[in-house]
């Protein structure tokens, strides 16, 4: 479905860790998607919701259950902190679980923020359980 509104220039493997927030549910699965586009950031969120909603996510509870969750990581060096929307994302540099897909799809590529590589960002967190899945088909 994204691929109807961008350029998908990269896609990782896919990665199961342990819930984030509300642990009372199933391990999660997390990939990283690169993209090219034209949209805005809040024109690409925008999208990013529409395929949430067509695929019926629902949320009941902050961290909770859900059948998909897309997150806006990076727009280029974009920054942006407002009520709708955060670029870089917040807890991305803190997140095995993100930064390990994204430094695989793009290891160079740099924190708008913090300066540094997100390869070097995975690298300094200790990683409590994320492990690479061959379930994921793109």
């Amino acid at each position: 479905m994204l691929r109807e509104a961008v350029e998908v220039t990269g896609i990782s493997s896919l990665y199961k860790s342990r819930p984030y927030g509300f642990e009372e549910q199933s391990d999660f699965h997390n990939a990283v998607v690169r993209v090219n586009t034209t949209l805005s950031p809040l024109g690409l969120l925008d999208e990013l919701q529409t395929v949430e909603n067509v695929l019926g996510k629902k949320v009941t509870c902050k961290n909770g259950p859900r059948t998909i969750d897309l997150d806006l990581l990076l727009h280029g060096q974009t920054e942006i902190k407002s009520e709708r929307l955060e670029i870089p994302h917040p807890g991305l540099h803190e997140r095995d679980f993100v930064l390990l897909p994204l430094a695989e799809i793009d290891p160079d590529l740099r924190h708008p923020t913090l300066g540094q590589s997100v390869a070097r960002l995975a690298a300094s967190l200790s990683v409590s359980y994320v492990e690479s899945s061959e379930e994921f088909t793109p």
